[in-house]
């Protein structure tokens, strides 16, 4: 059974003002913290707050789908007491926002292998879900001990488990329903605050297409005007998904 979304590279995805899909990576909060002579999870507490308030903007701009990255499978050589925080700060967010959540119509998910997290956090997020799960708003994906490597091999591994007797090669198509978050468009947007111009392992399948916008702006620091920024810089690409500009603008003329 197919997602409710096709790949990009099989067909040409409707395209808007405004992206319906924003990926973040949300880099910069340790050195955020650094410039103000604060302990580094002072700059996560703060980006924190920066999540919040992109939340709320995608809300009132009808933004369809908002996927961020919070953890990577990376992330786990970072200094011990960081990684504690950090899953600390993770529990605090799912006990303190999700009700924030339901109450905005928002649909958390989370995506990323949760073996790693011990039972009482794989709990907390399985009962965010659940509890936002019926909602009809927002969709807020959290990627979390999540790495674009994982999300193929794990999706190319449960497919062959699901149909290994009767699949002799594979297609996008088989492979598209086990990927994660394969009811949402692929991103139209992807955002790396933080001056760092790479995609570091974050949604490799996913981003193929995607509009990719960098900027050295520290994540606690991303504001309104920043997303405004990229919001701008989406406006002013041409979207050809193969095609010519020629194309673009015939097609243009006969909508």
């Amino acid at each position: 059974m197919l997602g409710l979304f096709s790949s990009s590279t099989r067909q040409v995805p409707q395209t808007h003002a405004l992206p319906q899909h924003v990926a973040v990576i949300m880099d910069g909060n340790g050195r955020w913290a650094k410039k103000r002579f604060l302990p580094r999870v002072a700059g996560h507490k703060r980006g924190l707050e920066a999540v919040r308030q992109l939340v709320k903007t995608c809300v009132r701009l009808d933004i369809k789908y908002l996927t961020l990255f919070a953890f990577s499978s990376e992330n786990w050589r970072r200094p011990p007491e960081e990684v504690t925080f950090l899953m600390g700060l993770f529990m605090e967010a799912l006990d303190r926002e999700v009700k924030k959540l339901h109450e905005a119509n928002v649909v958390l998910k989370l995506i990323g292998d949760r073996s790693l997290f011990n039972e009482a956090l794989q709990q907390k997020m399985r009962e965010a879900e659940q509890v936002t799960a019926h909602n009809t708003g927002l969709t807020l994906t959290i990627a979390v001990n999540y790495g674009g490597r994982w999300d193929i091999l794990n999706a190319v591994n449960r497919l062959l488990a699901d149909k290994k007797d009767t699949v002799e090669t594979i297609s996008e198509a088989d492979l598209a329903p086990y990927l994660s978050m394969p009811d949402a468009p692929e991103p139209d947007l992807f955002i790396r605050t933080g001056g760092e111009t790479r995609i570091s392992n974050f949604l490799l399948w996913q981003l193929a297409y995607a509009e990719l916008y960098f900027t050295p702006t520290l994540w606690p620091d991303f504001d309104d005007a920043a997303f405004e920024a990229a919001l701008t810089s989406y406006r002013q690409r041409e979207r050809r998904f193969g095609r010519t500009s020629e194309q673009l603008s015939t097609d243009k003329g006969h909508a």
